[in-house]
């Protein structure tokens, strides 16, 4: 692992310390032009970690700080998710799969995070999670099954629930963590980045028995 140190940190509010990972994409050229920018005082931009495709991870805020990644947000009825969280960001536009080198480098780093603060699988989200509508990262093609296999993600389960149900359906994500302020097709297209990502048109009984089971999930 390598360090560069960003000047766009500084200490977590409240006396808060992490409790929430938040998973990104860089969205940029290159890990190094992804680095430059974090690390430019006039972006007001930070994270704590960048991985590159080829698994180089460049720490860029030490895990005690506050970096600036999250933005508006919140999770689990939790805003300042910046003081909350620890963010990764990996070297990725969106539009293709995460390198395997990058997502071993991402399970090391997250096992040591999860034990280092204690943190439960089911707080490590997407970007999308916490930001519904105003973000779409990590993605679609971002492998949230591999993660929850090595138990550093809530895995994605079905439970039986009711009919498709606009109400119902907030009630249950929201007991899952999807608690930002958003409307409804912003929540559930959230939702279905994170557990169903191939699935389009309107809420159906898959969506109401997966939120049921991811509900269960990540409440343990």
């Amino acid at each position: 692992m390598q360090q560069v140190s960003s000047p766009n940190c500084g200490p977590r509010r409240d006396g808060l310390t992490p409790s929430i990972v938040v998973i990104h994409y860089t969205a940029m050229q290159s890990a190094e032009a992804a680095i430059e920018r974090l690390c430019d005082p006039s972006a007001e931009v930070s994270a704590h970690y960048v991985i590159a495709r080829t698994g180089e991870i460049t720490q860029l805020v030490p895990e005690a700080q506050r970096a600036w990644h999250a933005g508006a947000g919140e999770w689990r009825d939790q805003t300042d998710i910046n003081s909350r969280s620890i963010g990764i960001e990996l070297d990725n536009a969106g539009t293709h799969p995460f390198p395997e080198p990058q997502m071993a480098a991402l399970e090391t780093l997250l096992a040591g995070i999860l034990k280092r603060w204690a943190i439960r699988p089911g707080d490590v989200i997407g970007h999308s999670d916490m930001a519904p509508g105003r973000k779409g990262d990590p993605g679609p093609r971002f492998d949230w099954t591999r993660l929850a296999k090595a138990q550093l993600a809530a895995p994605t389960r079905m439970s039986p629930a009711g009919d498709p149900d606009t109400a119902a359906f907030r009630a249950i994500v929201n007991a899952a963590g999807f608690t930002a302020a958003v409307d409804d097709q912003s929540l559930l297209e959230a939702f279905r980045l994170r557990h169903r990502p191939s699935a389009s048109g309107p809420l159906d009984a898959q969506d109401m028995k997966i939120a049921a089971g991811s509900a269960s999930a990540r409440a343990t």
